[in-house]
């Protein structure tokens, strides 16, 4: 049993202990002093005779080591001790704060020295050993993760000391434990050591001990101190299971190897009897006829159990029970293979984060994460930038993703220590800057041979502990540390005693001391060109271990960078940077807001502000559009309609098609406002076998038509038809020139998995059938056209159900009622600014600002009201200059307004840039205020999420209903969020089902110009009697968003509770809207989706609806 009463042994705060301390150069500050006492590293296992330590435990907090309690057995103030959980960091549990920083250091570059004021936490705790232990024992204490160093101490004694964060540290505490009486454990953790400077991710700067501590109990007599199991695979599925044990006997011992079948099977067995205590190493190879191989879409376990007995008596002295995957990693022919398969790593950057525990992360916690990855298509983790919680690795070898297991070490701050006296600029091309800095940088410690035994632990202690995880492929040597001989060292180390496994390291841009080429960031014109450079002839492939920057609205053009993949033989795909935000839930004693807080936000000093909210999750781990955009992008399968087939490729690396289930539906959605979407016809498409990587053209089936009439469902570049089964309360669609007619199929699991139920969808695939043509603005005309009522300010425009009214001095219009209800409560201006997002702020945001898009004001020009000839329209005419103040540049602007006898009103812009205007714009389009009653909203585009014109892929065609509370994307630093692109119409509704209809046209095409002809010419024929006008073509593709948020709301928000909902609805209608890019650490928007600073014309329609 263990415990946790206080009051057995104690804590002294002797001054001459003190004083020893204050004369020595400490641990914590002395890189040749990595630990003291720890025991060798191991792999991950844990004896049948072990305690869980967690829990409550003291704790005493002390400004600095010197204050802290020494362990020893005299008095203690119990008043200077409280509760703290561990696992956990101090930080989140009331003692300091935490600290956010992505490259710099938090304190003065001066390695190995640390701050004097290094907060110091001092735990302790109490336990028993368990009765029904028996025997000659050996004790250990395990901790499996330490921020940053520490001493551990047990009943008064010291034992040893440790550093390495993310490493384990195990220790012999035999010669102190008490068997019978009670034991304490004291730990003294320092949050400054001097690998501190080797510890500088990308994260928040946390304490104490955040992972699981363990009381282990081995036997005296005998025991197995290490495994390492190594698998080789063969021709015809012969496979060798190849075992290493390391040995600690005293008397000899039989070992008995058991290898069964996931159902308990056996497979093979060995005995290897009378092994003498001399001998300390063995190797057993076991082999495996009909070996199934381990892959991450097939993540098949074989269970190894190592019995240890002795051999006189029988007795057994250790069980290890070991599950197994068959696989070999090989680069063959430039290319990273498993079980002799070209791999494409679909994968993500994750490191341990909680929003309330930090890296203290639970283990159903990290379960989470990975389901999530593998429902979303991701196949691959790059544990960034340390070793994770040692379970983590189990749970990847049972539901099947690649790993690569990256060392705990990170020096990225020596950067900025070189470059800041040299004043290097940020702007400064980045290889320049590179070769500038970067060999200079790693002078401090990876290119120091004093650092040497500190970069080499960290890589032992990794490889030791993961080694026999079969999802592990590739060992990493870390991140962003530059290079050095000491990393020349960790890769040497790496390929003399694991050679199973590639190594990567980004810094090493020669490759010298990695397996393949590892870039960041980099534009997707540039990848190709590195991609093509040795043509196919080359010894390492290409990855990405960081790109897609996923911070905030973003990230955009994943799919381009999946198509480079897809398309260069070299490039094996990448990691997404990165899964998650790294908000810790703060609530602010004072006002009582709660958000998720980033750098600063705790009063941390210095700090990167936002940099770490850049996942692909939210910080509560649920998925952002991001997320969902990347699922579409890494789809397994890839499908494209030919005629009347359907040619459907398998873009698995070794599953065949078989384990899916595709459903295929034809919908029909009309171009009338407000209209629902009609399937016209459904059903199950049966697939064959397609094998890995290959294409199959299925033909789509026959549908017999209840009328037995043919519907042709395709374009008229195809002759195939398809007869339509219309469903049963439906008549038979009527095909109008005004509808569009889309093929949707989706796959799905056709059975359970580890990861997901059956049903989970996996991919979908739509592809237009025929599209709209644009139809004429048709409407049924009362007899009296509407009437001009004009003051020295005001233009007034009434109908039978409307009022307008125009502004004189601005040109603006300035209310709109219908029903004698309003429907604006600002005027529709022209914009081109939104809401910086996070990828905007570091390229875009300042040119645009500088340009002033952001403070434009107009001037106007001219102002007409004519109804012209053989019309029933009124027609206003607005000449404006639109530009920033200080400037001179802006836009010359005519607005024409067409209000029609029934209501409806179309606002043509034509947009004439002049003087040194900026290259490109956030977006061009109108916006207005709506009124509060607009609840509701509708429209045909792609839903139900965001879409941008770089990141909407994962969204759909369809008809889409939300409440306008619901079109706001919740991101937690607030910023441009919520468009729908490629919106056919959009209907804004009050719960009565009153209000407004959008649709755009343009009003410069040759159609618009022969229709509004013709019109007029047939007007004339009637007499100008009441009845159909027909003016402009609708129906081209917009963008629109709706909330209860302006851009200058999102813009001055530091957090969502920042945020007050306004009482009325903000809506945009834009004409061009900018993709999102990944310019907070990457490429700024590609060209094919920036919006260009040019000439332009467009137009809405706006009509009243209900």
């Amino acid at each position: 049993m263990a415990g946790n009463e206080e009051g057995t042994t104690s804590l002294d705060t002797s001054d001459d202990t003190k004083q020893n301390r204050l004369m020595q150069q400490p641990d914590y500050c002395n890189e040749q002093v990595i630990h003291r006492n720890r025991l060798p590293a191991r792999a991950y296992f844990l004896p049948e005779t072990s305690v869980l330590l967690n829990g409550l435990w003291k704790f005493n907090y002390a400004p600095t080591p010197l204050k802290a309690p020494e362990a020893s057995e005299a008095g203690i103030n119990a008043a200077e001790w409280n509760d703290i959980e561990v696992p956990g960091h101090w930080q989140l549990q009331g003692y300091g704060i935490p600290h956010y920083t992505n490259v710099v250091y938090p304190f003065p570059v001066v390695p190995p020295f640390v701050p004097t004021e290094n907060p110091t936490g001092t735990y302790r705790r109490i336990f028993y050993i368990p009765e029904q232990w028996k025997g000659p024992l050996q004790f250990r204490l395990r901790f499996d993760g330490v921020d940053s160093a520490f001493h551990l101490f047990v009943n008064g004694q010291e034992i040893g000391y440790s550093q390495g964060s993310r490493n384990p540290s195990e220790f012999d505490v035999t010669s102190v434990i008490h068997r019978r009486e009670v034991n304490e454990v004291v730990v003294r953790v320092y949050r400054w050591c001097d690998g501190s400077y080797i510890e500088d991710q990308d994260q928040w700067w946390l304490s104490g001990i955040f992972r699981d501590v363990h009381l282990l109990a081995f036997s005296a007599i005998g025991r197995i101190e290490d495994v390492f199991v190594r698998t080789e695979t063969g021709t015809d599925h012969e496979a060798k299971v190849r075992i290493a044990l390391k040995l600690n006997l005293q008397k000899a011992c039989t070992i008995d190897f058991l290898l069964t079948e996931k159902l308990g099977q056996d497979v093979a067995h060995q005995v290897w009897h009378c092994i003498r205590p001399y001998e300390t190493d063995i190797d057993v190879t076991l082999r495996v006829s009909h070996a199934i191989g381990w892959t991450a879409e097939t993540p098949y376990l074989y269970n190894l159990k190592i019995k240890l007995v002795t051999y006189d008596e029988g007795e057994i002295l250790q069980r290890i029970y070991q599950r197994v995957g068959i696989r070999q990693v090989e680069i063959r022919d430039g290319n990273i293979t498993v079980n002799g398969k070209v791999i494409l790593l679909k994968g993500v950057n994750r490191h341990e984060h909680h929003p309330l525990l930090g890296r203290a992360v639970p283990l159903s916690y990290i379960k989470k994460d990975l389901l999530l990855m593998k429902q979303h298509n991701i196949n691959a983790i790059r544990c960034s930038h340390y070793p994770s919680h040692p379970k983590l690795y189990d749970l990847c070898d049972e539901l099947g993703l690649w790993v690569v297991d990256e060392a705990d070490l990170e020096c990225h701050g020596f950067y900025d220590a070189i470059a800041r006296p040299r004043d290097i600029p940020e702007g400064m091309d980045y290889e320049k800057r590179k070769a500038l800095c970067f060999p200079l940088a790693a002078k401090f410690t990876s290119d120091n041979p004093a650092w040497l035994e500190a970069y080499l632990d960290r890589m032992r202690q990794m490889v030791e502990r993961d080694k026999n995880h079969p999802s592990i492929i590739i060992w990493s040597l870390g991140n962003e540390a530059f290079y050095g001989s000491n990393h020349a060292a960790m890769y040497d180390y790496s390929k003399a005693y694991d050679p199973s496994r590639p190594v990567h390291y980004e810094g090493d841009w020669e490759a010298k001391s990695a397996d393949m080429y590892s870039y960041m960031y980099p534009e997707i014109s540039k990848l190709v060109r590195l991609a093509q450079a040795e043509g196919n002839k080359f010894e390492k492939p290409i990855i990405l271990c960081e790109y897609g920057h996923a911070m905030g609205n973003g990230p955009g053009a994943l799919e381009e960078y999946q198509q480079a993949f897809r398309t260069h033989r070299r490039l094996q795909g990448g990691f997404i940077w990165e899964w998650a935000n790294h908000g810790l839930w703060k609530v602010e004693k004072d006002t009582g807001n709660s958000y998720y807080a980033y750098g600063g936000d705790f009063g941390d000093i210095p700090n990167d502000d936002s940099f770490v909210m850049d996942g692909l999750c939210y910080s509560n781990h649920t998925p952002t559009p991001g997320l969902t955009e990347l699922k579409k992008v890494f789809t397994p399968v890839h499908v494209e309609l030919d005629g009347s087939e359907l040619v459907v490729t398998n873009w698995f690396n070794y599953s065949d098609l078989n384990l899916l289930t595709a459903h295929w539906k034809i919908t029909q959605f009309s171009q009338s406002p407000g209209s629902d979407e009609a399937i016209l016809s459904s059903g199950y498409l049966p697939l064959p076998s397609i094998e890995p990587n290959e294409t199959r053209r299925l033909k789509l089936p026959t549908i017999k038509a209840n009328s037995q009439q043919e519907a042709i469902l395709f374009g008229t570049g195809s002759r195939s038809t398809i007869r339509c089964t219309c469903l049963q309360s439906r008549p038979l669609i009527n095909y109008s020139s005004g509808a569009e007619r889309w093929f949707t199929i989706s796959f799905h699991l056709n059975e359970d998995t580890p990861w997901a139920s059956a049903g989970h969808e996996v991919a979908w695939s739509q592809h237009l059938l025929s599209a709209q043509n644009p139809t004429g603005h048709r409407s049924i005309l009362p007899s009296i056209g509407p009437a001009i009522n004009e003051t020295l300010l005001l233009c007034t425009i009434e109908g039978s159900n409307f009022t307008i009214t125009f502004s004189k001095d601005t040109g603006l219009l300035k209310s709109w009622h219908h029903n004698s209800k309003p429907i604006l409560t600002s005027a529709f201006l022209l914009n081109t600014w939104r809401a910086p997002t996070d990828n905007d702020k570091p390229t875009e945001d300042p040119v645009w600002k500088n340009f002033g898009l952001d403070v434009l004001q107009t001037q106007l020009r001219c102002f007409s009201v004519t109804k012209p000839p053989s019309t029933r329209y009124i027609e206003i005419k607005v000449e404006s200059y639109i530009s920033p103040p200080i400037l001179a540049w802006g836009f010359i602007t005519t607005t024409i307004y067409r209000i029609h006898p029934e209501g409806a009103v179309t606002i043509s812009v034509h947009v004439l840039p002049t003087g040194p205007a900026p290259k490109t714009l956030p977006r061009i389009g109108l916006e207005a205020c709506f009124d509060k009653r607009f609840e509701e909203c509708k429209w045909l585009g792609r839903g139900p999420g965001e879409s941008y014109n770089d990141k909407k892929a994962s969204q759909k065609v369809g008809v889409y209903t939300r409440d306008i509370g619901e079109m706001h994307t919740p991101y937690e630093v607030p910023q441009e969020n919520g468009n729908r692109a490629d919106t056919r119409w959009v209907t804004l509704t009050d719960r009565q089902g009153m209000g407004m209809s959008v649709q755009r046209f343009d009003p410069e095409s040759e159609i618009s110009s022969r229709v509004q002809s013709a019109t007029v010419q047939e007007e004339s024929k009637q007499g100008n009697k009441a009845g159909e006008e027909t003016e402009n073509k609708v129906g081209l593709l917009f963008h629109f968003a709706a909330q209860r948020y302006s851009a200058e709301d999102l813009q001055a928000a530091r957090h969502p509770c920042d945020l007050v909902k306004r009482e009325d609805v903000c809506v945009r209608f834009d004409a061009e809207h900018a993709g999102v890019g990944t310019g907070a650490c990457g490429p700024r928007t590609m060209e094919k989706y920036q919006v260009k600073c040019e000439e332009k014309s467009f137009g809405f329609l706006f009509e009243p609806v209900g």
